[in-house]
């Protein structure tokens, strides 16, 4: 996809910030929260992710469903939400989807919580000024504004077809929330990138991924923990792009491309005898041949030698280990330190 750039109101909105009619402040942060997660050492994502994560959620319903970026509570086994009054409850583990990156966290006790209302993320366009809110007092509020709306592609076997790239960046991006200037939620913080601008370098920015890819997902995460959608076929790899070719960053420990004897360097020529012309191309060919669980024939240069290789693919969800979460309490906990 061509990635078209909105400069002028980019560099504007440095000097300017958010204009007059902004989100009203207090109450948008009235919504936003601090998620710890513990992740026990066993977990598959422990080595990369780390056992101790950190970020931000936001309260979308008032029952008390947190909405975040997965990544932070991915194989958790305690969740603890910080309040923002500074008070800390127990959360349980509701549901994760790999395809979008959201995930979602409870807590019994509601009082006091103040759910954000959901916008339209289609409506956002580039240059638009938008809010980017993450847990805390005042440091934590930053205006930006949407360099782009393009396609995003993850090493992690992850692709958004449309994702936002909002400038400057949140230093705490992940599970921030990106509110239009009505104060409604238009997206949530997912990693930090930089995008190069002709003429002007490369922009440091953040990817958030927009808020209408929960709204046909969000009653199968809450009552089943995933989506139904069929899982698309998951190799179990970090893949990475450089000059048009594609080659394996990473072979994850008794996944499917370790299996079949994927190694790290290897690239990618060929998926089900049809080359590969990038990364999304990658993807996107090897989720064309069926659901998890298909055979996914590669043509691999492995160092001097051309392999042909099949690929068992599995469902990655059933590949981590998720465990039940210890149950939220019905009162609130003390006060966080």
């Amino acid at each position: 996809m061509k990635r078209r750039i909105f400069i002028p109101a980019f560099f504007i909105l440095l000097f300017c910030g958010m204009p007059a009619h902004a989100a009203d402040i207090p109450k948008a942060q009235a919504s936003i929260v601090q998620i710890r997660a513990v992740i026990p050492t066993d977990a598959r994502t422990a080595g990369a992710l780390g056992q101790n994560r950190t970020g931000n959620g936001v309260v979308i319903d008032p029952k008390g469903y947190i909405l975040t970026i997965g990544y932070l509570i991915l194989e958790a086994e305690s969740i603890e939400v910080i309040l923002p009054d500074g008070q800390s409850a127990v959360a349980t583990d509701v549901g994760y989807d790999h395809a979008t990156g959201f995930g979602i966290v409870k807590i019994e006790r509601t009082m006091g919580l103040v759910p954000i209302e959901l916008g339209k993320s289609a409506e956002v366009k580039e240059g638009d000024p938008v809010l980017l809110v993450g847990y805390g007092g005042a440091e934590a509020i930053r205006p930006a504004s949407v360099v782009t709306r393009s396609e995003f592609t993850g090493y992690w076997e992850y692709l958004l077809e449309e994702a936002f790239y909002v400038s400057p960046p949140h230093p705490e991006f992940a599970g921030a929330a990106m509110l239009n200037a009505e104060g409604r939620l238009m997206g949530i913080g997912s990693i930090y990138t930089r995008l190069v601008i002709p003429r002007y370098g490369a922009v440091p920015c953040n990817m958030f991924v927009p808020i209408d890819l929960l709204k046909p997902i969000l009653n199968d995460l809450i009552s089943k923990g995933r989506t139904a959608a069929p899982p698309k076929p998951w190799l179990g790899v970090n893949a990475e792009e450089s000059h048009g070719r594609v080659f394996i960053s990473r072979v994850h420990g008794d996944g499917p491309a370790q299996k079949a004897g994927l190694r790290e360097q290897d690239i990618v020529l060929t998926v089900n005898g049809v080359p590969v012309t990038g990364l999304a191309d990658f993807y996107r060919k090897v989720w064309a041949l069926g659901e998890a669980g298909v055979q996914v024939p590669l043509t691999l240069l492995q160092g001097n030698d051309i392999k042909e290789v099949n690929v068992r693919s599995s469902d990655r969800h059933q590949y981590l280990r998720i465990r039940p979460t210890l149950k939220a309490p019905t009162t609130i906990m003390e006060k966080a330190i």
